[in-house]
């Protein structure tokens, strides 16, 4: 697979790795230099952010509630 630099220095990825690696619009890729390579990472904060929120707190009425109720458990 092969990507084009265009002129202000973006390139777009092909729709298969786009695909293979569930990345969507906004997702944050870390870049690194390896020699002559750049490797671009998906960022661990991202996926993070993505799933803040998305769990349910089972009749707690904060993340902050629940944390205090596993800690008084141990």
């Amino acid at each position: 697979m092969e990507a084009t630099v265009a002129e202000r220095g973006q390139i777009t990825l092909p729709k298969a790795v786009r695909d293979a690696l569930g990345l969507t619009k906004g997702t944050l890729l870390k870049v690194e230099l390896d020699g002559s390579r750049i490797i671009l990472r998906k960022s661990v904060d991202d996926a993070i952010s993505k799933a803040r929120g998305k769990f349910a707190l089972d009749g707690f009425g904060s993340s902050e509630d629940a944390a205090r109720a596993v800690r008084d458990e141990e």
